[in-house]
Protein backbone atom coordinates (compact mmCIF):
# COMPACT_ATOMS: atom_id res chain seq x y z
CA UNK A 1 0.00 0.00 0.00
CA UNK A 2 1.53 3.65 -1.08
CA UNK A 3 0.48 6.55 0.40
CA UNK A 4 1.69 10.60 0.39
CA UNK A 5 2.21 13.06 2.90
CA UNK A 6 3.94 16.18 3.12
CA UNK A 7 1.92 18.31 6.03
CA UNK A 8 4.61 18.31 8.41
CA UNK A 9 8.53 19.70 7.54
CA UNK A 10 10.48 16.93 8.16
CA UNK A 11 8.63 15.35 4.79
CA UNK A 12 10.99 12.51 2.77
CA UNK A 13 13.59 14.45 0.25
CA UNK A 14 11.43 17.75 1.09
CA UNK A 15 8.88 16.48 -1.02
CA UNK A 16 6.67 13.89 0.68
CA UNK A 17 6.43 10.75 2.34
CA UNK A 18 5.55 7.80 0.14
CA UNK A 19 6.40 4.79 1.67
CA UNK A 20 6.60 5.25 5.45
CA UNK A 21 6.02 8.98 7.51
CA UNK A 22 9.17 10.50 9.06
CA UNK A 23 6.93 10.58 12.27
CA UNK A 24 6.31 6.73 12.02
CA UNK A 25 2.75 6.95 10.38
CA UNK A 26 2.09 3.89 8.56
CA UNK A 27 0.52 3.90 5.17
CA UNK A 28 -2.37 2.07 6.39
CA UNK A 29 -2.75 5.02 8.78
CA UNK A 30 -1.75 7.67 6.13
CA UNK A 31 -4.75 5.86 4.14
CA UNK A 32 -7.32 6.17 6.79
CA UNK A 33 -6.46 9.84 7.70
CA UNK A 34 -6.77 10.94 4.33
CA UNK A 35 -10.53 9.14 4.39
CA UNK A 36 -11.79 10.61 7.49
CA UNK A 37 -10.54 14.18 5.83
CA UNK A 38 -12.86 13.14 3.41
CA UNK A 39 -15.22 12.44 5.56
CA UNK A 40 -14.83 15.39 7.72
CA UNK A 41 -15.36 17.19 4.42
CA UNK A 42 -18.98 15.43 3.75
CA UNK A 43 -20.25 16.52 7.50
CA UNK A 44 -19.16 20.01 6.65
CA UNK A 45 -21.21 20.06 3.37
CA UNK A 46 -24.19 19.78 5.19
CA UNK A 47 -22.88 21.22 8.17
CA UNK A 48 -22.59 24.56 6.61
CA UNK A 49 -25.55 24.61 4.25
CA UNK A 50 -27.49 24.24 7.93
CA UNK A 51 -25.92 27.08 9.71
CA UNK A 52 -26.94 29.06 6.34
CA UNK A 53 -30.73 28.64 7.48
CA UNK A 54 -30.19 28.72 11.43
CA UNK A 55 -29.58 24.73 12.05
CA UNK A 56 -26.33 23.71 14.57
CA UNK A 57 -25.74 20.56 16.00
CA UNK A 58 -22.82 21.18 18.79
CA UNK A 59 -22.35 16.97 18.18
CA UNK A 60 -21.45 17.77 14.57
CA UNK A 61 -18.83 20.68 15.03
CA UNK A 62 -17.48 18.86 18.10
CA UNK A 63 -16.68 15.65 16.11
CA UNK A 64 -14.40 17.69 13.02
CA UNK A 65 -12.66 19.70 15.28
CA UNK A 66 -11.67 16.17 17.02
CA UNK A 67 -11.33 14.59 14.12
CA UNK A 68 -9.19 17.14 12.24
CA UNK A 69 -7.54 17.16 15.35
CA UNK A 70 -6.62 13.76 15.25
CA UNK A 71 -5.00 13.88 11.75
CA UNK A 72 -2.28 16.52 13.03
CA UNK A 73 1.25 15.17 13.02
CA UNK A 74 2.02 13.00 15.92
CA UNK A 75 -1.61 12.24 17.16
CA UNK A 76 -3.34 9.28 16.39
CA UNK A 77 -1.63 6.10 15.15
CA UNK A 78 -4.14 3.59 15.99
CA UNK A 79 -6.12 2.06 13.08
CA UNK A 80 -8.24 0.34 15.22
CA UNK A 81 -9.22 3.76 16.77
CA UNK A 82 -9.36 5.83 13.34
CA UNK A 83 -11.46 2.51 11.93
CA UNK A 84 -13.93 3.66 14.75
CA UNK A 85 -13.90 7.68 14.14
CA UNK A 86 -14.62 6.91 10.50
CA UNK A 87 -17.95 4.98 11.77
CA UNK A 88 -18.95 7.54 14.11
CA UNK A 89 -18.25 10.24 11.12
CA UNK A 90 -20.69 8.52 9.06
CA UNK A 91 -23.26 8.33 12.15
CA UNK A 92 -22.33 12.03 12.65
CA UNK A 93 -22.96 13.15 8.57
CA UNK A 94 -26.42 11.07 8.54
CA UNK A 95 -27.78 13.04 11.69
CA UNK A 96 -26.81 16.58 10.29
CA UNK A 97 -28.02 15.59 6.61
CA UNK A 98 -31.40 14.48 8.06
CA UNK A 99 -31.31 18.31 10.44
CA UNK A 100 -30.29 20.19 7.40
CA UNK A 101 -33.24 18.56 4.91
CA UNK A 102 -36.37 19.11 7.49
CA UNK A 103 -35.14 22.29 8.14
CA UNK A 104 -35.09 23.03 4.15
CA UNK A 105 -38.16 21.70 3.55
CA UNK A 106 -39.32 23.31 6.58
CA UNK A 107 -38.26 26.39 5.52
CA UNK A 108 -38.35 26.26 1.59
CA UNK A 109 -41.43 24.28 1.26
CA UNK A 110 -39.44 21.62 -0.79
CA UNK A 111 -36.76 18.98 -0.87
CA UNK A 112 -33.79 19.88 -1.64
CA UNK A 113 -32.79 18.34 -4.94
CA UNK A 114 -29.00 20.39 -5.20
CA UNK A 115 -25.99 18.55 -5.98
CA UNK A 116 -22.76 18.20 -3.82
CA UNK A 117 -19.58 17.16 -3.97
CA UNK A 118 -18.62 13.51 -3.61
CA UNK A 119 -17.93 13.52 0.09
CA UNK A 120 -21.37 14.29 0.73
CA UNK A 121 -22.18 10.91 -0.44
CA UNK A 122 -19.74 8.84 1.53
CA UNK A 123 -20.34 5.88 3.45
CA UNK A 124 -17.83 3.50 4.69
CA UNK A 125 -16.98 0.66 3.58
CA UNK A 126 -17.82 -2.71 5.52
CA UNK A 127 -14.42 -3.66 6.79
CA UNK A 128 -10.80 -2.22 6.74
CA UNK A 129 -9.74 -3.33 3.55
CA UNK A 130 -12.49 -1.76 2.18
CA UNK A 131 -11.90 1.77 4.20
CA UNK A 132 -8.23 1.38 3.29
CA UNK A 133 -9.69 1.39 -0.81
CA UNK A 134 -11.49 4.38 0.00
CA UNK A 135 -9.15 6.45 1.18
CA UNK A 136 -6.47 5.57 -1.43
CA UNK A 137 -8.35 7.16 -3.65
CA UNK A 138 -9.25 10.70 -2.12
CA UNK A 139 -5.83 11.27 -0.78
CA UNK A 140 -3.79 14.46 -1.52
CA UNK A 141 -2.67 13.31 -4.73
CA UNK A 142 -5.93 12.06 -6.13
CA UNK A 143 -7.40 14.25 -8.46
CA UNK A 144 -4.41 14.06 -11.43
CA UNK A 145 -6.00 17.24 -13.16
CA UNK A 146 -6.12 19.86 -10.15
CA UNK A 147 -4.19 22.47 -10.60
CA UNK A 148 -0.83 22.97 -8.41
CA UNK A 149 -1.69 26.28 -7.15
CA UNK A 150 -5.17 25.77 -5.89
CA UNK A 151 -3.92 22.43 -4.28
CA UNK A 152 -0.88 24.27 -2.96
CA UNK A 153 -3.11 26.71 -1.17
CA UNK A 154 -6.16 24.07 -0.22
CA UNK A 155 -3.48 21.62 1.45
CA UNK A 156 -2.36 25.74 3.08
CA UNK A 157 -6.24 26.31 4.10
CA UNK A 158 -6.23 22.15 5.81
CA UNK A 159 -3.18 22.49 7.32
CA UNK A 160 -4.65 25.35 9.09
CA UNK A 161 -7.58 23.86 9.81
CA UNK A 162 -6.01 21.31 11.42
CA UNK A 163 -3.63 23.46 13.57
CA UNK A 164 -6.85 25.53 14.99
CA UNK A 165 -8.80 22.08 15.53
CA UNK A 166 -6.04 21.46 18.09
CA UNK A 167 -6.55 24.91 19.62
CA UNK A 168 -10.46 25.00 19.36
CA UNK A 169 -9.76 21.67 21.60
CA UNK A 170 -7.86 22.84 23.91
CA UNK A 171 -10.55 25.73 24.72
CA UNK A 172 -13.66 23.20 24.58
CA UNK A 173 -12.06 21.01 27.20
CA UNK A 174 -11.93 24.07 29.17
CA UNK A 175 -15.30 24.92 28.44
CA UNK A 176 -15.11 27.50 26.09
CA UNK A 177 -16.07 28.25 22.30
CA UNK A 178 -16.76 30.17 19.80
CA UNK A 179 -19.05 30.51 16.88
CA UNK A 180 -17.25 32.39 14.36
CA UNK A 181 -14.34 29.51 14.99
CA UNK A 182 -16.53 26.29 14.83
CA UNK A 183 -18.63 27.79 11.68
CA UNK A 184 -15.31 28.44 9.90
CA UNK A 185 -14.20 25.01 10.15
CA UNK A 186 -16.99 24.40 8.20
CA UNK A 187 -17.31 26.67 6.01
CA UNK A 188 -13.27 26.05 5.19
CA UNK A 189 -13.66 22.36 4.22
CA UNK A 190 -16.78 23.16 2.59
CA UNK A 191 -14.54 25.41 -0.20
CA UNK A 192 -12.22 22.69 -0.28
CA UNK A 193 -14.49 20.68 -2.10
CA UNK A 194 -15.34 23.58 -4.69
CA UNK A 195 -13.99 23.20 -7.53
CA UNK A 196 -15.04 26.73 -8.32
CA UNK A 197 -12.36 28.54 -6.18
CA UNK A 198 -9.78 30.02 -8.24
CA UNK A 199 -6.69 30.68 -6.40
CA UNK A 200 -7.53 34.43 -5.77
CA UNK A 201 -10.52 32.92 -3.92
CA UNK A 202 -8.33 30.78 -1.94
CA UNK A 203 -6.20 33.26 -1.54
CA UNK A 204 -8.53 35.26 0.39
CA UNK A 205 -9.96 32.43 1.98
CA UNK A 206 -6.44 31.95 3.58
CA UNK A 207 -6.16 35.20 4.82
CA UNK A 208 -9.91 35.49 6.22
CA UNK A 209 -8.83 32.12 8.03
CA UNK A 210 -6.00 33.88 9.89
CA UNK A 211 -8.08 35.92 11.45
CA UNK A 212 -10.52 33.53 12.50
CA UNK A 213 -7.58 31.60 13.87
CA UNK A 214 -6.74 34.86 16.05
CA UNK A 215 -9.79 34.45 17.78
CA UNK A 216 -9.57 31.05 18.23
CA UNK A 217 -5.59 31.88 20.04
CA UNK A 218 -7.60 34.54 21.82
CA UNK A 219 -9.83 32.23 23.04
CA UNK A 220 -7.70 29.96 23.87
CA UNK A 221 -5.75 32.62 26.32
CA UNK A 222 -8.51 33.19 27.92
CA UNK A 223 -9.81 30.05 28.75
CA UNK A 224 -6.36 29.21 30.04
CA UNK A 225 -5.82 32.81 31.95
CA UNK A 226 -9.30 32.23 33.71
CA UNK A 227 -8.81 28.71 34.63
CA UNK A 228 -5.46 28.69 35.98
CA UNK A 229 -4.98 32.02 36.02
CA UNK A 230 -2.37 34.78 34.08
CA UNK A 231 1.61 33.35 34.09
CA UNK A 232 3.81 34.71 36.45
CA UNK A 233 7.65 34.44 36.08
CA UNK A 234 8.82 31.55 38.01
CA UNK A 235 12.25 29.47 38.05
CA UNK A 236 11.44 25.60 36.84
CA UNK A 237 14.09 23.04 38.34
CA UNK A 238 16.08 21.06 35.58
CA UNK A 239 17.03 18.84 38.23
CA UNK A 240 15.41 15.68 39.51
CA UNK A 241 13.72 14.64 43.23
CA UNK A 242 14.27 11.67 45.24
CA UNK A 243 11.09 9.69 44.73
CA UNK A 244 8.22 8.32 42.29
CA UNK A 245 8.05 10.25 39.61
CA UNK A 246 5.43 11.05 36.38
CA UNK A 247 6.26 12.39 33.52
CA UNK A 248 3.78 14.45 31.67
CA UNK A 249 3.83 15.86 28.04
CA UNK A 250 1.81 17.77 25.21
CA UNK A 251 -0.18 20.96 25.82
CA UNK A 252 -3.52 19.95 27.93
CA UNK A 253 -2.75 21.95 31.02
CA UNK A 254 -6.11 20.89 32.24
CA UNK A 255 -4.93 16.42 32.38
CA UNK A 256 -2.29 18.21 34.27
CA UNK A 257 -4.15 19.46 37.13
CA UNK A 258 -6.71 16.58 37.29
CA UNK A 259 -3.15 14.24 37.82
CA UNK A 260 -1.92 17.22 40.44
CA UNK A 261 -4.86 16.67 42.20
CA UNK A 262 -5.06 13.24 41.94
CA UNK A 263 -1.56 12.96 42.84
CA UNK A 264 -1.40 15.31 45.63
CA UNK A 265 -0.61 14.06 49.03
CA UNK A 266 0.60 10.30 47.57
CA UNK A 267 4.22 11.15 47.47
CA UNK A 268 4.80 11.04 44.10
CA UNK A 269 6.52 13.81 41.90
CA UNK A 270 4.96 15.30 38.73
CA UNK A 271 7.58 16.67 35.99
CA UNK A 272 6.87 18.50 33.08
CA UNK A 273 8.26 17.48 29.53
CA UNK A 274 8.23 19.66 26.15
CA UNK A 275 5.41 22.00 25.62
CA UNK A 276 4.05 21.39 29.19
CA UNK A 277 7.44 23.18 30.44
CA UNK A 278 5.21 26.89 31.01
CA UNK A 279 2.71 24.78 33.09
CA UNK A 280 5.43 26.03 36.01
CA UNK A 281 4.24 29.72 35.59
CA UNK A 282 0.28 29.07 35.77
CA UNK A 283 -0.65 30.54 39.75
CA UNK A 284 -3.28 27.55 39.63
CA UNK A 285 -0.83 24.82 38.88
CA UNK A 286 2.49 26.23 40.69
CA UNK A 287 0.42 25.78 43.73
CA UNK A 288 1.18 22.16 44.12
CA UNK A 289 4.33 21.47 45.56
CA UNK A 290 4.72 18.29 44.15
CA UNK A 291 5.32 19.63 39.99
CA UNK A 292 8.90 19.89 41.19
CA UNK A 293 10.52 20.43 38.07
CA UNK A 294 11.01 19.88 34.25
CA UNK A 295 12.75 17.13 32.67
CA UNK A 296 13.92 16.70 29.33
CA UNK A 297 13.53 18.86 26.33
CA UNK A 298 11.41 18.71 22.87
CA UNK A 299 9.38 15.65 21.76
CA UNK A 300 11.73 14.88 19.08
CA UNK A 301 14.37 13.22 22.03
CA UNK A 302 11.60 11.68 23.71
CA UNK A 303 12.50 7.94 22.97
CA UNK A 304 16.21 8.58 24.61
CA UNK A 305 14.62 10.66 27.65
CA UNK A 306 11.21 8.34 28.39
CA UNK A 307 13.83 4.95 28.58
CA UNK A 308 15.78 7.33 31.37
CA UNK A 309 12.98 7.95 33.33
CA UNK A 310 12.22 5.68 35.99
CA UNK A 311 8.46 6.59 36.41
CA UNK A 312 5.19 6.87 34.22
CA UNK A 313 4.80 8.78 31.10
CA UNK A 314 1.30 10.43 30.38
CA UNK A 315 1.16 11.81 26.35
CA UNK A 316 -1.81 14.26 26.51
CA UNK A 317 -1.97 15.71 23.44
CA UNK A 318 0.26 15.12 19.70
CA UNK A 319 3.54 14.54 20.04
CA UNK A 320 4.03 11.01 20.56
CA UNK A 321 6.56 8.36 18.58
CA UNK A 322 6.86 5.36 18.21
CA UNK A 323 7.32 4.02 22.20
CA UNK A 324 10.40 1.77 23.17
CA UNK A 325 9.78 -1.79 24.42
CA UNK A 326 11.96 -0.63 26.95
CA UNK A 327 8.70 1.77 28.26
CA UNK A 328 5.82 0.80 26.71
CA UNK A 329 4.10 -0.63 29.68
CA UNK A 330 5.00 2.74 31.46
CA UNK A 331 3.62 5.14 29.34
CA UNK A 332 0.01 6.25 28.61
CA UNK A 333 -1.93 8.20 25.72
CA UNK A 334 -4.84 10.11 26.99
CA UNK A 335 -7.25 12.79 24.79
CA UNK A 336 -6.74 12.37 20.90
CA UNK A 337 -3.29 11.12 21.09
CA UNK A 338 -3.33 7.33 20.48
CA UNK A 339 -0.77 4.47 20.00
CA UNK A 340 -1.38 1.00 18.89
CA UNK A 341 -0.71 -1.30 22.32
CA UNK A 342 -0.63 1.73 24.84
CA UNK A 343 -2.71 2.07 27.83
CA UNK A 344 -5.84 4.94 26.91
CA UNK A 345 -6.81 6.93 29.67
CA UNK A 346 -10.33 8.03 28.84
CA UNK A 347 -12.89 10.37 30.17
CA UNK A 348 -15.45 9.83 32.34
CA UNK A 349 -18.39 12.44 32.72
CA UNK A 350 -15.33 14.92 32.18
CA UNK A 351 -13.20 13.33 34.49
CA UNK A 352 -10.02 10.87 33.95
CA UNK A 353 -8.74 8.83 36.50
CA UNK A 354 -5.03 8.27 36.57
CA UNK A 355 -4.65 5.56 38.97
CA UNK A 356 -3.00 3.02 36.24
CA UNK A 357 -0.19 6.19 35.88
CA UNK A 358 0.11 5.91 39.52
CA UNK A 359 0.13 2.67 39.85
CA UNK A 360 2.70 2.56 37.31
CA UNK A 361 4.78 4.95 38.93
CA UNK A 362 4.85 3.10 42.09
CA UNK A 363 5.93 -0.24 40.03
CA UNK A 364 8.94 1.80 38.77
CA UNK A 365 10.61 3.28 41.65
CA UNK A 366 11.71 6.65 40.97
CA UNK A 367 14.70 8.36 41.15
CA UNK A 368 17.02 7.46 43.94
CA UNK A 369 18.18 10.45 44.84
CA UNK A 370 18.22 14.20 44.21
CA UNK A 371 20.29 15.43 41.10
CA UNK A 372 20.25 18.96 41.64
CA UNK A 373 20.77 21.19 38.16
CA UNK A 374 19.92 24.79 37.24
CA UNK A 375 16.73 26.63 37.33
CA UNK A 376 15.28 28.20 34.15
CA UNK A 377 12.84 30.71 34.22
CA UNK A 378 9.28 30.55 32.36
CA UNK A 379 5.81 32.73 32.39
CA UNK A 380 6.22 35.43 30.70
CA UNK A 381 3.13 35.87 28.98
CA UNK A 382 1.55 38.65 27.79
CA UNK A 383 0.10 40.24 31.35
CA UNK A 384 3.37 39.62 32.52
CA UNK A 385 5.54 41.68 29.52
CA UNK A 386 2.75 44.12 29.73
CA UNK A 387 2.85 44.57 33.04
CA UNK A 388 6.33 46.22 33.20
CA UNK A 389 5.86 47.93 29.54
CA UNK A 390 6.59 51.16 30.71
CA UNK A 391 9.76 50.12 31.44
CA UNK A 392 10.47 48.30 28.50
CA UNK A 393 9.35 51.40 26.16
CA UNK A 394 11.83 53.56 27.89
CA UNK A 395 14.39 51.18 27.54
CA UNK A 396 13.89 51.29 23.76
CA UNK A 397 13.49 54.93 23.53
CA UNK A 398 17.07 55.31 25.91
CA UNK A 399 18.57 53.04 23.48
CA UNK A 400 19.22 50.30 25.86
CA UNK A 401 17.05 48.19 23.95
CA UNK A 402 18.01 48.03 20.09
CA UNK A 403 15.78 44.89 19.02
CA UNK A 404 13.21 42.82 19.46
CA UNK A 405 13.64 38.93 17.78
CA UNK A 406 11.01 36.57 18.53
CA UNK A 407 12.45 33.10 18.11
CA UNK A 408 10.34 29.99 18.43
CA UNK A 409 8.04 27.64 17.17
CA UNK A 410 8.67 23.86 16.86
CA UNK A 411 11.31 21.84 17.07
CA UNK A 412 11.99 19.15 15.13
CA UNK A 413 15.21 16.28 14.61
CA UNK A 414 15.54 17.03 10.57
CA UNK A 415 19.43 18.67 10.48
CA UNK A 416 19.73 22.77 10.23
CA UNK A 417 17.77 23.75 13.09
CA UNK A 418 21.43 23.88 15.30
CA UNK A 419 20.08 27.73 13.24
CA UNK A 420 18.37 28.46 15.99
CA UNK A 421 20.45 27.92 18.42
CA UNK A 422 23.60 29.62 16.95
CA UNK A 423 21.14 32.59 16.04
CA UNK A 424 20.32 33.15 19.88
CA UNK A 425 23.82 32.99 21.15
CA UNK A 426 24.47 35.91 18.29
CA UNK A 427 21.71 38.04 18.83
CA UNK A 428 23.69 41.02 20.50
CA UNK A 429 23.46 41.68 24.31
CA UNK A 430 21.46 44.87 23.81
CA UNK A 431 18.32 43.13 22.23
CA UNK A 432 15.70 40.97 23.73
CA UNK A 433 14.85 37.55 22.51
CA UNK A 434 10.89 36.21 23.00
CA UNK A 435 10.55 32.35 22.59
CA UNK A 436 7.30 30.20 22.78
CA UNK A 437 6.76 26.43 21.74
CA UNK A 438 9.25 23.65 21.57
CA UNK A 439 11.95 25.81 19.91
CA UNK A 440 12.95 27.25 22.69
CA UNK A 441 14.76 23.62 23.95
CA UNK A 442 17.61 24.74 21.39
CA UNK A 443 18.72 27.27 23.50
CA UNK A 444 16.91 28.33 26.88
CA UNK A 445 19.19 27.02 29.06
CA UNK A 446 21.81 29.17 27.94
CA UNK A 447 23.06 32.60 29.96
CA UNK A 448 21.67 35.24 28.30
CA UNK A 449 21.85 38.03 31.45
CA UNK A 450 19.45 40.68 31.70
CA UNK A 451 19.64 44.28 30.31
CA UNK A 452 20.68 46.64 33.23
CA UNK A 453 18.09 49.39 33.70
CA UNK A 454 19.41 52.65 35.66
CA UNK A 455 18.16 55.99 37.15
CA UNK A 456 19.12 59.73 36.02
CA UNK A 457 21.84 58.91 38.61
CA UNK A 458 22.77 56.03 36.62
CA UNK A 459 22.41 53.90 39.69
CA UNK A 460 21.19 50.20 38.39
CA UNK A 461 17.46 49.84 39.64
CA UNK A 462 16.89 46.53 37.98
CA UNK A 463 16.90 44.32 34.59
CA UNK A 464 14.87 43.20 31.55
CA UNK A 465 15.62 39.63 31.13
CA UNK A 466 17.38 39.36 27.53
CA UNK A 467 14.61 35.76 27.27
CA UNK A 468 11.54 35.85 27.71
CA UNK A 469 9.80 32.97 27.44
CA UNK A 470 6.24 33.48 26.85
CA UNK A 471 4.48 29.77 26.77
CA UNK A 472 3.30 26.94 24.52
CA UNK A 473 3.11 27.46 20.56
CA UNK A 474 -0.97 28.30 21.41
CA UNK A 475 0.65 31.47 23.07
CA UNK A 476 1.30 33.08 19.92
CA UNK A 477 -1.52 35.41 21.14
CA UNK A 478 0.92 36.55 23.99
CA UNK A 479 3.59 37.59 21.18
CA UNK A 480 1.06 39.53 19.00
CA UNK A 481 -0.46 41.33 21.75
CA UNK A 482 3.10 42.95 23.00
CA UNK A 483 3.57 43.47 19.52
CA UNK A 484 0.31 45.15 18.85
CA UNK A 485 0.63 47.34 22.57
CA UNK A 486 4.12 47.98 21.47
CA UNK A 487 3.12 49.62 18.19
CA UNK A 488 0.42 51.22 19.44
CA UNK A 489 3.06 52.82 22.40
CA UNK A 490 5.20 53.86 19.73
CA UNK A 491 2.72 55.23 17.30
CA UNK A 492 3.67 52.95 14.67
CA UNK A 493 2.69 49.83 12.56
CA UNK A 494 3.99 46.37 13.78
CA UNK A 495 5.97 46.22 10.78
CA UNK A 496 8.00 49.95 11.79
CA UNK A 497 8.56 48.35 15.18
CA UNK A 498 12.38 47.12 15.91
CA UNK A 499 10.98 43.55 15.76
CA UNK A 500 11.75 40.33 13.65
CA UNK A 501 10.23 37.05 13.77
CA UNK A 502 12.79 34.29 13.44
CA UNK A 503 10.58 31.06 13.17
CA UNK A 504 10.69 27.73 13.01
CA UNK A 505 7.97 25.31 11.85
CA UNK A 506 7.15 21.54 12.25
CA UNK A 507 3.49 20.62 11.95
CA UNK A 508 0.06 22.19 11.24
CA UNK A 509 -0.40 24.36 14.10
CA UNK A 510 2.61 25.82 13.41
CA UNK A 511 0.84 26.79 9.90
CA UNK A 512 -2.42 28.41 10.91
CA UNK A 513 -0.06 30.50 13.55
CA UNK A 514 1.88 31.73 10.42
CA UNK A 515 -1.28 32.41 8.02
CA UNK A 516 -2.99 34.84 11.26
CA UNK A 517 0.84 36.84 11.23
CA UNK A 518 -0.06 36.60 7.37
CA UNK A 519 -3.17 37.84 8.00
CA UNK A 520 -2.47 40.59 10.33
CA UNK A 521 -0.22 42.08 7.92
CA UNK A 522 3.25 40.95 9.39
CA UNK A 523 6.07 40.59 6.78
CA UNK A 524 9.64 39.90 6.77
CA UNK A 525 8.97 36.75 9.08
CA UNK A 526 12.17 34.54 8.11
CA UNK A 527 11.09 30.74 8.38
CA UNK A 528 13.21 27.58 8.70
CA UNK A 529 14.75 25.02 8.52
CA UNK A 530 12.85 24.54 5.37
CA UNK A 531 10.36 25.74 3.38
CA UNK A 532 6.60 23.94 3.11
CA UNK A 533 7.02 21.37 0.09
CA UNK A 534 2.72 22.13 -0.17
CA UNK A 535 3.67 25.46 -1.22
CA UNK A 536 3.53 25.54 -4.76
CA UNK A 537 6.35 28.13 -6.43
CA UNK A 538 3.85 30.17 -7.86
CA UNK A 539 1.88 30.60 -4.11
CA UNK A 540 5.47 30.77 -2.52
CA UNK A 541 6.39 33.74 -5.30
CA UNK A 542 2.76 35.44 -3.78
CA UNK A 543 4.06 35.01 -0.68
CA UNK A 544 7.42 36.47 -1.07
CA UNK A 545 5.94 39.42 -3.31
CA UNK A 546 3.10 40.36 -0.81
CA UNK A 547 4.58 39.83 2.50
CA UNK A 548 8.77 39.18 2.06
CA UNK A 549 8.37 36.01 4.00
CA UNK A 550 12.34 34.98 3.80
CA UNK A 551 13.92 31.62 4.05
CA UNK A 552 16.88 31.29 6.97
CA UNK A 553 20.39 31.49 5.58
CA UNK A 554 23.14 31.55 8.32
CA UNK A 555 22.52 33.18 11.72
CA UNK A 556 25.35 35.69 11.40
CA UNK A 557 23.74 36.78 7.54
CA UNK A 558 20.68 36.97 8.65
CA UNK A 559 21.35 39.23 11.78
CA UNK A 560 23.60 41.68 9.58
CA UNK A 561 20.70 41.99 7.26
CA UNK A 562 18.19 42.48 10.23
CA UNK A 563 20.48 44.75 12.03
CA UNK A 564 22.67 46.30 8.97
CA UNK A 565 20.43 46.28 6.04
CA UNK A 566 21.15 47.54 2.92
CA UNK A 567 19.64 50.78 1.39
Amino acid sequence: MGMFCFQCEQTAKGKGCDYLGICGKTPEVATLQDLLIHAAKGIAIYAHMAREIGVKDHDTDLFVIEGLFATVTNVDFDIERLWETLLRAFEIKEKIKKLFLEAYKKKVGQDFDGELPAAAYWKPAENVSGLFEQGAKVGVLSDKTLNEDVRSLRELLLYGLKGMAAYADHAHVLGRESEEVTAFFHKGLRALTDNRLTVEDLVGLNMQFGMVNLKCLELLDKAHTDHFGHPVPTGVLLGTKKGLAILVSGHDLLDLEQLLQQTEGKGVNIYTHGEMLPAHGYPRLKKYKHLVANYGGAWQDQAREFDAFPGAILMTTNCIQQPRESYKSRIFTTGLVAWPGVGHIHPVNGRKDFSPVIKKAIEAGGFPQDIPAKHIVVGFGHNAVLGVADKVIGAVKEGKIKHFFLVGGCDGAKPGRNYYTEFAQEVPKDCVILTLACGKYRFNKLEFGDIPLRNASGDIVGGIPRLLDMGQCNDAYSAIQVAAALAKAFGCGVNDLPLSMILSWYEQKAVCILLTLLALGIQNIRIGPSLPAFVSPNVLKVLVEKFNIKPVTTAKEDLAAILHPKV
